[in-house]
């Protein structure tokens, strides 16, 4: 889960990382307020998740709190890249001698932690990767000792901080490792972290990627969630504990048990769907290895809701999860949808209970649902369908 620059800044202050004080609001006559009560000039930051916010005139600098409700009127209801700003952070503006990098991340291809700095920040870190490589410094951090006092010392000397600020800026870095490591983040990252006039580290932006697997650890990060921007078909399916993500541009619905038959189903689908028009996959939907009837059934529910679906590929190896449990599944989900329920359904069922699963399906007979017995078969039949049904619509 990405945070909002103003929720990353609240857990940096919470793990003794400095930060300007502010106030996110979302009315501008709250953003003069919130100007007013700070008593300095002030920063109006539109509140996105995505980059590029200055660009889009989603960061503004104003004088006095009039300035600041006019500030805000402007940001507010833009659109940055796709995202509409609904709130804004108003907080105090810093003189800024120099900037920097920093970063923590999970470093996935070599299964490893990642600390980046660079005395050179400001910009962007993948132009700056490309152009400057060398003044990137990458540092593979051990998990089990982690960053004390020392590593985050030698991480400083790495990125060529200035002697000036690098006890400050190593203890800042301690910091983050203990913001990254306390609340199970993927991601953290100040971009950029200054120096003030009066040689103050101070974290001016942040960006911080929780691990959503972790949230049985840390109840208190539902209420992170910004529920006017999340998905709403994956808001229903987290709340039935579904394996879900929507991707863009497809139309075929895939449902599997397993995230690697998933996987493999997506690029099946994508390599058939080329013979269809470009015909795409539309979501990754995961049932498990030990999947009910019923959460067959709220796997449909879900994926038949989304309008961008055409037809639906259930590609299911019985293992655990029976195939006779999928169809009777399948059965039940098409018989509580009713009319709701428009779409074909291309099934293939193989492994436990393979036989029994078919039967049911055959007995059923619905109208919506066509068994194929090959992957590739099944997938081209599903692209297909939905070729057919984009072009009908």
């Amino acid at each position: 889960m990405d945070l909002y620059e103003y929720q990353a800044k609240d857990l940096f202050a919470a793990h003794g990382v400095p930060v300007l004080p502010g106030r996110t609001v979302e009315t501008a006559d709250d953003a003069a307020a919130a100007a007013a009560e700070l008593g300095t000039a002030v920063v109006v930051k539109a509140q996105v998740k995505t980059g590029g916010r200055g660009k889009a005139g989603g960061v503004k600098l104003a004088q006095d709190p009039d300035e600041a409700r006019e500030k805000a009127d402007a940001i507010l209801g833009l659109d940055i890249k796709g995202h509409t700003v609904h709130r804004v952070l108003v907080t105090t503006a810093s003189d800024i001698v120099e900037e920097y990098y920093f970063s923590f991340l999970l470093d996935r291809s070599n299964r490893t932690f990642l600390a980046m700095a660079s005395a050179e920040g400001g910009m962007e870190i993948e132009q700056l990767a490309v152009e400057r490589p060398d003044a990137l410094a990458r540092v593979a951090i051990d998990p089990i000792a982690g960053v004390d006092r020392a590593m985050a010392a030698d991480i400083v000397a790495r990125a060529k901080f200035p002697a000036v600020i690098a006890d400050q800026a190593a203890d800042v870095i301690v910091k983050l490792w203990q913001t990254f490591v306390a609340e199970d983040a993927t991601l953290v990252e100040v971009n950029p972290l200054v120096r003030d006039p009066q040689d103050k580290i101070i974290a001016l932006d942040g960006k911080v990627t929780l691990d959503e697997n972790a949230g049985f650890r840390h109840p208190e990060h539902a209420a992170l969630v910004d529920e006017r921007t999340e998905n709403p078909l994956e808001a229903k399916a987290k709340a039935k504990n579904l394996n879900y993500v929507k991707l863009d541009g497809g139309q075929v619905g895939i449902i599997g048990n397993g995230a690697g038959l998933v996987m493999s189903t997506l690029d099946v689908v994508a390599y058939a769907g080329e013979r269809h028009g470009g015909v795409k996959p539309a979501n990754f939907l995961d049932i498990g290895g030990g999947a009910s009837a019923q959460v067959m059934a709220d796997g449909l529910d879900v994926i038949l809701g989304d309008p961008d679906v055409h037809s639906v590929f259930v590609n299911v190896f019985g293992g655990i999860t029976a195939c006779d449990a999928v169809a009777t599944g399948i059965v039940e989900a098409l018989q509580i949808l009713g009319d709701s329920a428009s779409k074909p359904l291309v099934v293939r069922l193989d492994g436990n209970n393979v036989i029994e699963g078919r039967r049911i399906l055959d007995e059923a007979n619905h109208p919506l649902v066509t068994q194929v017995d090959t992957m590739d078969n099944a997938a081209d039949k599903a692209a297909e369908l939905a070729a057919a049904s984009s072009q009908g619509a």
